[in-house]
C-alpha cells in the first residue's frame, strides 16, 4: 500500500515539472495555449492577444482585449488536446501550470511571483498575499508599506496610466503611487523625470521634494530685478501643491506660495498683456 502510494506520489511530481519552464511566451512560463472567446483564435496568453490586436490601436476606448474570466477553452502544450479550463490535461495528464486559478483562468509555471487571488479585486496578484493589503476606497491591492500613509483616491487604479494610457488595474508593468494617492507605472515616472517634469500628470501636485530646486528659484528670481514698471505689480495665483491663493509680486521667472512657499503654482488674474494668462508653471 505504501509503496503504491510512492509511486502515485512520484508520478504526480513528475507531472508537475514535465515540459516546466520549456513553454510560454515573453509574459508567462506555462504549458497551455488559450483559445480566447471573443475572436474564437489561439494565443500563448490574453497580452499576447492584446498586443497583437492593438499594435496599431491608439485609442484605449476602442481595444480589443480578452475578457478573461470568460475563457472556456485551452490547448494543452505537450500533446495539443484542446479541453476546457482545468489545471491537469484531461488527455496526457500533465500540469499545465504550477500556480493555476480557476477564478481567473490563469496558469502560471513561475511560481516565484507569489501569485494569489485577490477577491476584492477580483484577478490574481503577484507578490504574496501578506504582504499587500486591499483598500476598498482605491479599489486596489497596495503594499503593506503603505497602509498607514497612502492617501485614498475613489478607484485609483480603475483608470488609464497617464502617460502612456495602458489601463492600470490589471497591467503587467510596475506602478508606483505618488504622494497625491494617483497610480502610475514607474517607468513612466522615470520617463516623466528625464523630461525634468516632477508634478502629478492629473492632478499637477510635486510628487517628490523640491525643497532644493525651489531654494535656487529663490535665488534665481532675486538674482532678476524686474524693470521698476513692474515694481508693484501685482498678480493672483493658485498653488498646485497646497491649493491656496495668494496676490503676490508679478515676476517673469516664477511666482511663489505665500504658504508653502512652493513654486508649482499658476497665475489666475492680473500680469502684463504680453504674459500668457493663466499659468505660471514652476518647471526649471
Amino acid at each position: 500500500m505504501e509503496i503504491c502510494f510512492q509511486l502515485k506520489m512520484s508520478s504526480e511530481k513528475s507531472l508537475m515539472e514535465l515540459g516546466s519552464g520549456n513553454f510560454g511566451c515573453s509574459h508567462y512560463r506555462r504549458r497551455c495555449k488559450i483559445r480566447t472567446p471573443c475572436c474564437d483564435e489561439i494565443f500563448d496568453c490574453r497580452h499576447c492577444h492584446n498586443e497583437s490586436k492593438n499594435s496599431m490601436e491608439v485609442d484605449p476606448h476602442h481595444r480589443h482585449d480578452v475578457p478573461r474570466h470568460e475563457l472556456k477553452r485551452v490547448i494543452c502544450s505537450l500533446c495539443a488536446t484542446e479541453q476546457d479550463v482545468q489545471q491537469h490535461c484531461i488527455k496526457c495528464g500533465v500540469c499545465m501550470g504550477k500556480y493555476f486559478c480557476p477564478k481567473c483562468k490563469f496558469f502560471d509555471d513561475d511560481v516565484s511571483k507569489n501569485q494569489y487571488h485577490c477577491n476584492e479585486c477580483g484577478i490574481c496578484r503577484t507578490g504574496g498575499e501578506d504582504n499587500f493589503f486591499h483598500c476598498n476606497k482605491c479599489g486596489c491591492c497596495y503594499s503593506n508599506l503603505l497602509k498607514d500613509s497612502h492617501k485614498c483616491v475613489e478607484r485609483a487604479m480603475h483608470r488609464n496610466c497617464p502617460v502612456c494610457f495602458e489601463f492600470l488595474f490589471d497591467t503587467t508593468r510596475g506602478i508606483t503611487v505618488l504622494r497625491c494617492g494617483h497610480t502610475i507605472h514607474l517607468e513612466c515616472v522615470k520617463e516623466m523625470e528625464r523630461h525634468f517634469r516632477y508634478s502629478c500628470p492629473i492632478c499637477s501636485k510635486s510628487y517628490c521634494d523640491m525643497s532644493r530646486v525651489w531654494e535656487k528659484l529663490d535665488r534665481e528670481v532675486a538674482s532678476t530685478p524686474m524693470p521698476q514698471m513692474y515694481d508693484n505689480k501685482m498678480v493672483w495665483i493658485l498653488c498646485n501643491d497646497c491649493g491656496e491663493a495668494s496676490e503676490v509680486n508679478f515676476h517673469v521667472l516664477a511666482h511663489k506660495c505665500l504658504k508653502c512657499n512652493s513654486y508649482n503654482t499658476r497665475q489666475t488674474r492680473g500680469g502684463p498683456a504680453s504674459c500668457s494668462p493663466g499659468i505660471s508653471q514652476m518647471m526649471p
